[in-house]
């Protein structure tokens, strides 16, 4: 693997994760409590002995850079590194990251290895494991130019990826970038050939891409530069490569989750509190990595806990939990009730006297008041919700946007170093 260059995609804007992503870049959106998302591509290749990465970024960077800054620090003895790039002027170029291949092409400079012959192009906002090794093993062996991963795909979703065909051996014959109506029933294909039972192949009749590529250099190149007015990969690299290349599939079987809707986010967590997870971080054969945090363990006083996840340094005293995440240094007050809920903790620990300052003034502690429900939510870092607050969605809102709290899809958000204070009801 040390002639393959990963480059991750970390730079739109995330309007869909909005307000997730509105003080931080995508992929430092907090996961799992204490992971954020751009963790699970770069375990990924570190998993894949892949240690050459360059994540590309543009907006609201600052947090992303920090935990990259924290986390990833390979060997001195090694030729080892996960460097970001933001978009930046030069006299050439003045323009912001136009596109996914854009910014590969802006880039491109900076990947100026002799010894690179492959490159693996990932997007940061994507929850899967996946081992990049057999996924160039492929191809390889098939003399690829470009290989796109793929998975089936239902017809509700299908709409929402670019879609391809194939030929028995593979080659991507035909490829259309979100089709809508009869476009769409044009890309329907027989999955069986994919190796899916009858049953699959008839709930999942399209080939949907992922996102993720190999690239020959030399190919990537060439793509890039020739025309430059193609500044995405899915809608005119990929069409214009199937004309010119050999563009080959590779087909992955294992769980796979776009996580760019709010939507998604809180499923894919809440789903990670399962007895059977359908993302399993208690692999150990393939951890995840993130940033050690050298927290004290959590404090549990008279709680009840089901089905849920407490991470590192929290404190919760008589609260109940249920299918929740609680992240780290999280606290929860006295009868404080959490359900179907992901609470994304804290950045620090207020100190007692900070506390009673705060109290003396009626504001809310950092954390969870008592007595306060909280269920089918997302409760943003540093967030300082009061006593006997009721965030329910109780009128059944489906979206809504207020000074302290959103709703998306009917779940509520409340953001980031947000107050609640204490009696509101949502």
């Amino acid at each position: 693997m040390r002639e393959v260059m990963t480059v991750i995609l970390g730079g739109g804007q995330g309007q869909r994760l909005f307000p997730l992503t509105a003080q931080r870049a995508k992929p430092a959106v907090p996961l799992g409590g204490k992971y954020r998302l751009i963790d699970i591509t770069i375990s990924n290749c570190i998993n894949s002995d892949i240690s050459k990465i360059y994540i590309l970024t543009q907006f609201n960077s600052a947090s992303l850079n920090r935990h990259i800054f924290r986390t990833y620090r390979f060997s001195r003895f090694t030729d080892g590194f996960v460097e970001i790039l933001a978009a930046e002027q030069t006299p050439e170029d003045k323009n912001w990251f136009q596109g996914t291949a854009d910014a590969v092409r802006q880039a491109y400079k900076h990947f100026n290895d002799p010894s690179i012959k492959t490159f693996l192009i990932l997007s940061g906002d994507h929850l899967y494991r996946m081992d990049y090794k057999k996924f160039i093993k492929h191809h390889y062996e098939t003399g690829a130019d470009l290989t796109i991963s793929v998975v089936p795909m239902d017809p509700e979703n299908a709409s929402s990826f670019g879609l391809l065909k194939t030929n028995e051996e593979g080659r991507i014959l035909e490829f259309k970038e979100k089709p809508k109506g009869a476009e769409l029933d044009t890309m329907r294909v027989n999955t069986e050939s994919l190796g899916l039972n009858a049953d699959e192949a008839k709930r999942k009749p399209f080939i949907a891409s992922m996102g993720i590529y190999v690239f020959k250099k030399e190919m990537l190149g060439d793509l890039l530069f020739q025309n430059m007015k193609h500044v995405d990969f899915g809608k005119e690299i990929i069409p214009a490569a199937l004309s010119c290349c050999n563009v080959q599939a590779y087909l992955f079987n294992g769980y796979w989750e776009d996580i760019g809707t709010i939507k998604a986010f809180y499923h894919a967590n809440i789903d990670m509190t399962a007895v059977i997870p359908q993302f399993n971080f208690y692999d150990p054969n393939a951890p995840i990595y993130t940033r050690p945090r050298f927290l004290p363990g959590s404090k549990l006083r008279d709680c009840q806990v089901n089905e849920s996840i407490v991470c590192e340094g929290c404190i919760l005293d008589g609260a109940i939990l249920r299918r929740s995440i609680i992240g780290n240094r999280s606290r929860v007050g006295y009868g404080a009730i959490v359900e179907h809920s992901m609470i994304m903790g804290s950045d620090y620990y207020q100190s007692i006297e900070d506390m009673q300052q705060d109290q003396s003034k009626g504001v809310p502690i950092v954390g969870i008041g008592p007595n306060t429900i909280i269920r089918n939510a997302i409760i943003d870092k540093n967030a300082r919700i009061g006593a006997n607050v009721r965030i329910l969605n109780e009128d059944n809102g489906q979206n809504a946007d207020n000074e302290n709290y959103y709703i998306r899809d009917g779940i509520v958000i409340v953001p980031k170093d947000a107050l609640i204070p204490d009696g509101t009801i949502i």
